[in-house]
This record gives C-alpha cells, structure tokens and sequence, in this order.
C-alpha cells in the first residue's frame, strides 16, 4: 500500500489547465506542462490498495492500478512504467482520452473525490517516455506467420503490436495518409498531440510490425485477395458510418458530419492546408450531439474563431450526483464540462432539430428546433416551443452506426452481422470466416478506447491461437461478456 493515511491526508487535486485565452490562440494540448509531477505522488497516495479493487473491474483493461499507483508514490518510474504496460499497450492515449471508468469504480469516490487514475497513469508514461524506458520488444524468433491487420486505430494497432511482439509478420492495412485512425483525425491535437502517436508507430515498425497506408480494403484490394496473401485477418476498421439527420434542408450547404469537419483541422496541423477547407472562422456554429465528438467540434470551432458555438442535445441534461438506477461501482452518466465547454459557448439539452433554413444560395443560414420531453417513455415534442437559432457550419455528432458497408469489405469476406449490424464473432473474436478475426469498434460498435485497446489485445490473442494452436498473449476480455459494458 501506498500510504496507509494517503487519502486522508490529501484531497484530490487533477492537472492544471492553460488559461483559456492563452489556449486557444494555438493547438497545443490544453495541460500546463509537468503541472502534475509536483502533486502526483501525493495523489498516488491517496490510493487504498483496497480488498477488492473495483477499479481493475471498471477498466475493461484490468489495469493493475493500485500496483503502479505504489511505484509513483514510491517514484519508482521504471517499475510503474513495467506495471502500466502490462495491460496496456498505449497508456498515454488512454491517460489523455479515456473517460476513467476506473475512476468510477474507485472505492475510495464512495464517500470522498475518486482518485486521479488518469493522470497518474499518464504521469507515469510520460515519464517512462522521458526517461527512455519505452524500447521496442523484438520477438526472440519469428514464427512464419503473416496477418493482416485492417485499420490503424486503437484496437488495430493494438492488436498488431501484440502479434509482432508473438512473432508473427503483421502488416497493418489504413486507408488514410497517415496512421493512426481516429487518434490521428478524429482526435482534435488540443486532446492529444500526434507526437504521441509517431513516436508508438516509430516504436512499433522497430519490433517490426508494417504499415501500409492509402489503401482501402475493399475497394483499392479486394477482401478476398487480402485473405489469400496472409495466413490470418485482423479486422480493426471501426464504425465508421455516420448517423445521419434527415430532415428538411439536410442538403443545404454548410451542414457537415462532424468527421467531415474535424480531420481537415487536423490536416492544418499536419502541414497539409494553410486553412482548412471547411472553417469556423466568422460563423455562427451549432453542433448537433452532446457526446464527445461534439465537444471536440466545440473546441475546434473555438480555435478557428466561430462568431458563437452552440452545442444540442435531445436527451435532459444530465445530473451532477449519480442517479439511483447508476449506482457505484457503474459508470454513472454525469453532467461534465470538458476543456472545450469551459472555453465558450452554449449547451441546449431536450432541444430536437426540425429543419434547416437556407439563403437564397443554398447556404444554410437557420436550425429550427423544438423542445422535447419524455411522454410515456417517448420523446416527444413540446407544441408551442418551436423557434430557431442562427446556423451558418452545423456539424453532426450524433455517434455511428456501424462498420462501412459500402466499400465492399464486409461482403467480400462474406462476413455475418449481428443483431446490431456489427461484424459477428465468436468468444475468440473470430468471425464466421476461418482465419478472419474482428476487433473494436468493428465488432463492438461505437465505444471507448479503453474497449478498443483491450479488444485489439483479446483478438490478437485467438489470432495467435488459431495460428500456432495455442497463446499466450494476455485476453482481457471476451465479446459475450456484458459485465463490464459502459
């Protein structure tokens, strides 16, 4: 244990934040730099090493926390570093972007302020990092074998990572110019600059995995071909296609799908544009979504200079306590203000767009909306609360439906769906093609990092075995098991 009086000696204290007109005159991430190494052993502290860690049931990657909260109280960098990795490929993107369901599931937040897993966690990596204690783990021998890794997001990349390091040749498969999926541009460089991610490719081309970019399976190599070149499939393309608002005016111009609208920024900050093709700058913008992507639209339209930023939500605004049908350790729908929030703008819950309004050029120019409540457990609209609000960029954040299904990829491998419209599989991630493996968003649906990673590592884990008969590569869990669903 840490420190036996840790928590009661120290209230929680979590990074601090640039001022917010410092930050957004540039893209940087929003943290003051090494504002948490003088308070994070006194956070780490605060840990209880208890019993029954719930923590380790809260993170779908049974991260050894009380374990590596020890070694940062201690300071013992290396062997917190050594614990972290044990369960995690990639801990300085889930300690920038995860929302800490762990931290949900601490016991110590039952009466007192949980204890700031996320940023002793990316404390410790960013440290390990600094201290050269990340080094590439070249398999001792290779064992013949060749997999296709499809999709270089989260749980691609995890996955990839885990079969080099078992000792097969793994070649992972992006469609965009650069690796990195929605960390590299659907993640805002505010969150999580792309340094962190060039540094793991660089890492892992070390071990030797592959990266092939600019091609589409599916449309720029046939599926097929792909199964008949590797020995196994690793599919890792996420759920990519849209939820879409058709209402009236949906084709006026300037109303955009929020991954329309947030690579291109990203693209900026990559040197590809001076500006991005589609901008915020001098426009009253409205982001139709109250999740995450949402908020990344909010914070990006900040940075470009929007005239006003409103963001929409058709559900009530959450509570600031947990409700009684979310108890601990469940990970609680709360009310929030993430860094984007605090730098403007205005949040409209129970609101539902009716219609767009355009001029006379086929620009949009007005949303319509109207409030809603629930009525015999159906939203319903409220007569007589029907107005509009200015629109000239409205971006849609209203979360994904599923796996692309137009590029041919899932009928190619002939690939069953289940009762979602995700890509099924099996308890070893394998799906109904021998050989063919799915992971992530893929095959889960629109879901958080944390399950990303921990996907990429199950699936890698049945591709090994039906490989080489038997793993063992760590599985942290199963598709069936709905226990740890949040």
């Amino acid at each position: 244990m840490a420190d036996p009086k840790g928590f009661l000696n120290h209230g929680r204290e979590v990074a601090k934040s640039r001022p917010v007109d410092v930050r957004l005159k540039d893209w940087n991430e929003v943290y003051v730099p090494g504002s948490l190494l003088p308070i994070i052993s006194k956070q780490a502290s605060r840990c209880m090493d208890c019993g029954i860690p719930f923590c380790h049931n809260g993170c779908p990657l049974g991260n050894l926390i009380p374990e590596w909260n020890d070694y940062a109280y201690r300071e013992d960098w290396a062997a917190a570093s050594e614990r972290l990795h044990a369960t995690n490929n990639f801990p300085e993107f889930t300690g920038r972007l995860c929302p800490a369901p762990c931290e949900s599931a601490c016991v110590l937040g039952i009466n007192q302020p949980a204890v700031t897993i996320k940023n002793v966690e990316v404390s410790i990596i960013d440290k390990a990092w600094d201290g050269g204690d990340v080094a590439p783990q070249v398999p001792e021998r290779l064992s013949g074998k060749t997999v296709a890794v499809i999709g270089s997001g989260p749980a691609g990349l995890a996955a990839a990572q885990q079969l080099t390091r078992a000792g097969h040749t793994v070649a992972v498969y992006e469609r965009a110019d650069r690796v990195g999926g929605l960390l590299r541009y659907g993640i805002p460089e505010f969150k999580m600059e792309k340094r962190h991610i060039n540094r793991r490719i660089e890492q892992m081309r070390a071990e030797g995995t592959r990266f092939r970019t600019g091609i589409e399976i599916g449309r720029d190599l046939k599926a097929t071909d792909l199964k008949k070149r590797y020995d196994a499939v690793v599919i890792a393309a996420g759920a990519t296609t849209a939820r879409d608002l058709p209402v009236p005016g949906r084709e006026l111009n300037g109303i955009h799908q929020a991954m329309e609208y947030l690579p291109l920024a990203n693209k900026v900050q990559e040197g590809d544009f001076v500006a991005p093709p589609i901008t915020a700058e001098g426009k009253h913008v409205v982001v139709i979504g109250g999740g995450d992507t949402g908020a990344d639209c909010v914070g990006t339209a900040h940075r470009q200079g929007a005239a006003s930023v409103t963001q929409l939500e058709i559900m009530p605004k959450p509570g600031e306590d947990r409700a009684p049908n979310q108890p601990w350790p469940t990970f609680p729908m709360l009310y929030k203000v993430t860094s984007a929030h605090e730098e403007g703008g205005e949040r409209v819950y129970s609101v539902s767009t009716t219609h767009f309004e355009g001029d006379e050029d086929g620009n949009v120019q007005w949303l319509h909306l109207v409030e809603v409540e629930f009525v015999d457990g159906k939203l319903t609209q409220k007569p007589g609360t029907e107005r509009k609000i200015p629109a000239q960029l409205v971006t849609l954040a209203m979360g994904f439906t599923g796996t692309d299904r137009e590029n041919g990829l899932v009928d190619q491998f002939g690939l069953d769906l289940d009762e979602r419209g995700n890509i099924a599989r099996d308890a070893d991630f394998q799906t109904n093609v021998p050989g063919v493996f799915v992971a992530g968003d893929a095959g889960r649906g629109q879901s958080l990092i944390v399950w990303a990673i921990a996907e990429g590592r199950s699936a890698a884990r049945g591709c090994d075995r039906f490989l080489t008969g038997a793993s063992d590569l760590p599985a942290p869990i199963r598709p069936t098991d709905r226990s740890l669903m949040v």
